[in-house]
């Protein structure tokens, strides 16, 4: 009985189906339990805290949260949890759709079976149709042993449908946790890597395999942490402190990709003027031509408000890379470093540089280049690692991309390196040089070095002399201006208004290909 005298009314048929499934929903998205609070000890979050704080507020739709794994072996039957792992769906970031999967590292370790690599497959396929980015947040102990080879067909599957969005649709992966053995090899297909420090961390064999095959005994850490891959694997773009740090980074890097191939990046409204002159990049070649300077803050002095999302900063950082804005307009940045390796390009710097160049590429962000480079790094050590192939890519690359380039010389452009870096013969849309510019097959020193080894050594003058003649004779950005193969040489006050009138110029490009299945870039 209810209230005095009121009887108590059985629920419907409808309403216990519905109450039923009420429980079963509770049950799978608030698991919670021992191997949640595990998750935490560890200073991870779970796979649905991580989803909800990479998106944005309420966005987010689970999919296929009722999905169980269906394998009978070992004690597998007893084993069946409403997820089998992971966490799909789809939500915003910034308003914009993406769809994710997330590792849930508390239900055998984030293993991958075959209803988990389903669930993976079906998210990123979707995310293919409907043409919007795909995020992983990887923590799992990689292939479910009792799966057998089912687990590995699964990963196959990931790697598959990796290659046939690569180009189609933004791909990012986060490093939460562990990333091992063949698990890597989808993270390393897709297009950003964030890694988070003490937490993420990515090899194909772990220690202890190291330590049998090889003698090396290395930790976690050294053999695939976040400082490794970050500063010399160059296998992950960015590091964070922590991962809600990480999130951040993701939603920043978002903000600057269009949703697929076939769009433009979004406009960013801008209250920095699009004729705004900078006469603090008048003195910001230094007299001496041996002394760096900071490219970055050049970089931050052009684009809109100053705001530069660099990429792979701690890896080849003789290249800087990275994403900004001119007149609110989405553009990818390539410029040399100076205070590196005086901005020589070396193996790390041209694979860097040629795979962003070729993202930029795929997805309709104009290229702007800002060049000092004073050729090749040379050495054994260069050659013997194959400097020639891998220069070969970043020349491969800008001459491959079809999107607006742009490219403004600002001090050395010496050799083989000035046609490399987007010279106006490999399709640039617009080249200029500060009168600062030095064009040449050589620095002055090393040509009169060589012209005066050619003469028998019969010149009256110092070094120092011929190497100042030649400078103002021969490397010089006239030369160059007199060909057309310099557009104009500009004052560096100028210089953002002059790459916005030559953006708004090239908006409209259309490049036209040969018909060819596709170019054998040498990888």
């Amino acid at each position: 009985m209810g209230k005095e005298g009121e009887a108590v009314r059985e629920p419907s048929a409808n309403e216990r189906l519905i109450n039923q499934l009420r429980k079963r929903r509770h049950d799978a998205v608030h698991r919670g339990g021992e191997p949640e609070r595990q998750q935490r000890r560890k200073g991870r979050l779970t796979a649905r805290e991580r989803i909800r704080r990479l998106l944005d507020k309420d966005s987010f739709t689970e999919l296929d949260a009722f999905v169980v794994h269906r394998s009978e072996q070992f004690d597998m039957a007893e084993r069946r949890v409403p997820g089998d792992g992971v966490v799909t769906g789809f939500g915003q970031i910034g308003g914009r759709r993406v769809f994710v999967f997330s590792h849930d590292a508390s239900f055998m370790g984030g293993s991958l079976g075959e209803a988990f690599a389903e669930k993976v497959v079906k998210v990123m396929d979707l995310a293919e149709r409907t043409g919007c980015p795909v995020i992983g947040i990887n923590d799992s102990a990689g292939a479910r042993i009792q799966e057998g080879v089912v687990s590995l067909a699964g990963y196959a599957d990931i790697f598959y449908r990796n290659v046939r969005c690569s180009g189609v649709i933004p791909q990012l992966s986060v490093i939460a946790g562990p990333c091992t053995g063949g698990a890597v090899y989808s993270p390393a297909i897709t297009d950003f890597t964030f890694m988070v420090r003490q937490v993420g961390y990515m090899f194909i064999t772990g220690p202890e395999v190291v330590k049998v095959t090889t003698g090396e005994e290395v930790d976690f850490e050294q053999l695939g942490g976040a400082d490794i891959h970050s500063q010399r694997s160059g296998v992950a773009h960015f590091e964070a402190a922590t991962e809600d740090e990480a999130f951040r980074q993701v939603r920043e890097l978002i903000s600057f990709l269009p949703q697929n191939s076939s769009e433009a990046p979004p406009r960013v409204p801008t209250q920095d003027p699009p004729d705004r002159a900078d006469p603090e990049l008048q003195e910001i070649i230094p007299a001496s031509h041996r002394e760096p300077y900071e490219m970055r803050e050049l970089i931050h002095r052009v684009v809109d408000d100053g705001r530069f999302l660099e990429v792979q900063a701690l890896f080849a950082p003789n290249l800087v890379i990275g994403f900004a804005h001119l007149d609110g307009i989405s553009v990818g940045v390539v410029a040399n470093q100076p205070r590196h390796l005086a901005g020589a390009l070396d193996i790390g710097a041209s694979v860097k540089g040629a795979r962003f160049v070729r993202f930029c590429d795929a997805f309709n962000i104009p290229l702007v280049t800002l060049v000092d480079v004073p050729g090749f790094l040379p050495g054994t050590d260069q050659e013997y690692g194959g400097i020639i192939r891998h220069g070969a890519k970043l020349l491969y690359a800008y001459a491959e991309a079809t999107v607006p380039k742009l490219t403004v010389i600002t001090r050395k452009a010496y050799g083989g390196a000035y046609d490399v870096m987007c010279s106006k013969h490999l399709g640039a849309d617009w080249n200029a040089a500060w009168p600062t510019a030095e064009i040449a097959v050589m620095g002055a020193e090393g040509a009169v070095r060589f012209l005066g080894r050619q003469s028998g050594g019969r010149a009256q003058d110092s070094e120092a002399t011929l190497a100042a003649t030649y400078r103002e004779q021969f490397a010089n950005p006239y030369h160059a201006a007199e060909r057309g193969y310099i557009d104009d040489i500009i004052e560096p006050r100028q210089t953002r208004p002059s790459l916005i009138r030559a953006l708004h110029m090239s908006e409209t490009k259309r490049v036209s290909s040969p018909q060819r299945r596709h170019g054998n870039i040498p990888l």
